[in-house]
């Protein structure tokens, strides 16, 4: 019997694992769980849970798969992440020892491309600079004094990395009638004309867009690629909406570009998480502020479970994973 150890915190099997798919995973294997309030952050617990496992189910909080945690897990053979990035979990001696990775982040994909989209709708109505005057006790005449409000039909949004997450809100934009430029050294031109979409360098499309919204990886190339230099790019009241990774933006660069009032923002990621309460971006009327929520719906969270519970069966049925992690992709996510 194939043995399937779900190495994740309560909150996160209760996020992914509905009961149907809870009832579904059950019907692959014979799930293993931690003990109550073992934590599987703790690499000797997480090698207890593996150590007669053949499938190992990850999510936030669970520990690396060290060669300590794989010696104590002979039978392994499959890592399943209920999230995007596996990095947190995955090591090079995973792939040394066979060990298959597979993730579900394309299940994230639309909900973050939809809240990219209410964000950028809500900047271009100006509806974060209303709801701030209004708490803030201006009174009505001052409330109503916001800067132009804009409309998202014809106008050019631009878009920084053709990720999954990058397409699902180019799509959507491009539905309500925007001009859609991208930036993205690995989106073809054949591609970018099935998209839909005008391929340009970043510049350029930092030059030309009235919003920008970030969807690239973290990688060695692209940490810090909005800097003060590019945000000088932008055109007197562009919208910048970062729903990807903040290490994509010089944060001090930003708060300074943000704090002349020139551009706004709409931030779900943060250097620091969870945002300390002082945090000057919070006191700002043309910032609007999620808590790295952008991928939280109940929907997402539903098809991430699905997809974790349908590639261990296509696993262990010989079939080829739809969402593996290969060796050589590992340095390409973020």
């Amino acid at each position: 019997m194939t043995v399937i150890a779900v190495a994740a915190t309560p909150y996160v099997r209760e996020l992914f694992l509905d009961p149907d798919t809870w009832t579904a995973l059950q019907r692959v294997g014979e799930v293993r769980l931690p003990a109550d309030r073992a934590d599987v952050g703790d690499e000797a617990v997480l090698a207890g849970l593996l150590a007669d496992a053949d499938v190992v189910v990850t999510g936030w909080g669970t520990a690396p798969l060290t060669a300590a945690a794989l010696a104590a897990a002979p039978r392994l053979r499959l890592l399943a992440h209920t999230g995007a990035s596996v990095k947190p979990f995955v090591t090079p001696e995973c792939f040394a020892r066979g060990v298959r990775v597979t993730q579900a982040g394309d299940a994230m994909a639309y909900a973050v491309g939809e809240q990219a989209l209410a964000l950028t709708l809500a900047l271009l109505h100006r509806l974060h600079r209303f709801d701030h005057a209004l708490r803030t006790g201006a009174d009505w005449a001052s409330a109503k004094g916001a800067p132009p409000r804009r409309e998202l039909r014809g106008a050019t949004v631009g878009v920084v990395g053709a990720s999954r997450t990058g397409r699902a809100y180019l799509g959507l934009v491009r539905a309500l009638g925007a001009r859609v430029l991208v930036a993205d050294p690995y989106l073809s031109g054949a591609e970018a004309v099935t998209l839909g979409v005008e391929r340009v360098g970043l510049d350029e499309l930092l030059a030309r867009s009235l919003v920008v919204s970030l969807h690239a990886p973290v990688l060695p190339e692209t940490a810090g690629m909005i800097g003060a230099r590019e945000l000088a790019l932008l055109p007197d009241g562009a919208l910048l909406v970062n729903t990807a990774r903040s290490a994509l933006v010089d944060e001090a660069a930003l708060l300074a570009a943000l704090r002349t009032g020139r551009i706004d923002a709409a931030l779900d990621v943060f250097d620091a998480e969870p945002l300390p309460v002082d945090h000057p971006l919070r006191g700002l009327p043309n910032v609007l502020l999620t808590p790295h929520e952008a991928a939280g719906t109940v929907e997402s969270r539903r098809r991430a479970g699905a997809i974790v519970v349908a590639e261990i069966d296509r696993f262990l049925l010989g079939r080829p994973l739809a969402h593996e992690v290969r060796p050589e992709q590992l340095d390409r996510t973020g």
